[in-house]
């Protein structure tokens, strides 16, 4: 990412960011922290969290790394404090980790499957913002990561889209409770090739057919959602809360 064509909106704030040691999460905190945001980012291997680090810091970022699995309470708790011992605030949530461990249909669907969705898709956001809710200051934004799944989970994937539009209530439901002080949006990812949506690009023909469903002609980048997390926790966007942002290049979503 040029450096040369950003803003510099994020100065003195603090930006964490779970599952961001690669993907969508990491180009997350890297834009943040090219902004000049000091960001704190975690996912749940010591060695994912401390090359991702390293690769921040050899941008001039400001960032520390926690291994933090978000369903587990220690680690969770482990990761505000760490964030709160050395930066003495939270200005930024971006919670991003999300499972996809099943293709089932959802009646064939096991329920320790079912539990696991909920428990990282879903309530392992609202716990985390329960541990960082105390540390946000005015002024201070939240993200939550869903996709655009959630307007209509395909049957490949429909349990976890089904927690995907659970994130769009509880975006609206956050913004009310966590008003005026913080604001709380969301984005809906259209199809972006990332280790966690590998198949998207296991074959040209599965690219192409995909490719061809958005009006732009071409999937996501993380630099695309990158963008604009920057802009929805930036003070470019201080007069809304509460809503969801699809960035899918003109993918069917909602009217």
């Amino acid at each position: 990412m040029e450096k040369t064509t950003i803003g510099k909106r994020f100065v003195g704030k603090v930006a964490l960011v779970t599952a961001s040691t690669q993907g969508i999460g990491f180009a997350i905190a890297e834009r943040l922290g090219l902004e000049g945001a000091s960001v704190v980012i975690s996912s749940r291997k010591q060695k994912n969290v401390d090359e991702a680090v390293d690769q921040l810091k050899a941008q001039g970022i400001e960032a520390l790394g926690v291994v933090c699995h978000v369903s587990n309470l220690q680690q969770r708790k482990n990761l505000i404090d760490k964030t709160v011992q050395k930066y003495g605030k939270i200005d930024v949530v971006v919670s991003n980790a999300a499972a996809n461990p099943s293709v089932e249909r959802i009646l064939l669907t096991q329920e320790s499957v079912l539990d696991k969705l909920w428990e990282i898709n879903v309530k392992a956001s609202i716990l985390l913002l329960k541990e960082a809710a105390p540390h946000l200051k005015k002024g201070s934004s939240v993200i939550l990561i869903s996709s655009i799944a959630g307007f209509q989970p395909p049957a490949s994937m429909a349990m976890y889209g089904v927690t995907k539009t659970a994130l769009f209530g509880l975006t609206k439901a956050l913004a009310d409770e966590m008003a005026p002080d913080t604001r709380v949006n969301c984005i809906a990812p259209g199809f972006v090739p990332t280790n966690f949506a590998s198949y998207i690009t296991r074959t040209a023909a599965v690219r192409k057919e995909l490719e061809d469903k958005t009006l732009l002609k071409r999937l996501g980048t993380t630099g695309d959602m990158a963008a604009t997390a920057a802009f929805l926790a930036s003070d470019d966007a201080s007069y809304i809360t509460g809503e969801t942002l699809v960035v899918a290049g003109g993918m069917p979503s909602r009217l």
